[in-house]
């Protein structure tokens, strides 16, 4: 199975900056797509924005221009620059790798506010 650790949740205020990091373990991570979902309170879960094996990129409407994500294979990671954040980004933030199997992080919460 695959393990995902996730860092780099926090507290930012409006416009300010932040990069969610998730770690990989347990399987070859080059070979899953990647992803990240949020949820906020009282809503779905959402795709974020997405890397497939082949660092082919999809992104949600709501975060293009503002969001990149990223993979690095040889450390198992995929982390997401979130740039010009809104207090709308507020969510709990969920790393997903989905291949031979699905797996999910454990979540961290992202608070923007003032």
């Amino acid at each position: 199975q695959v393990q995902l650790v996730e860092s780099g949740g926090g507290l930012v205020q409006p416009g300010g900056s932040l990069r969610l990091s998730c770690a990989a373990s347990g399987r070859i991570f080059s070979r899953y797509s990647a992803a990240w979902y949020r949820q906020a309170p009282g809503k779905q879960r959402e795709l974020v924005a997405r890397v497939n094996s082949g660092n082919t990129t999809t992104y949600a409407d709501s975060v293009k221009g503002r969001f990149t994500i990223s993979r690095d294979n040889n450390k198992n990671t995929v982390d997401l620059q979130m740039n010009s954040l809104k207090p709308e980004d507020t969510a709990v933030y969920y790393c997903n790798a989905a291949g031979p199997g699905h797996y999910w992080g454990q979540g961290t919460q992202v608070t923007v506010s003032s």
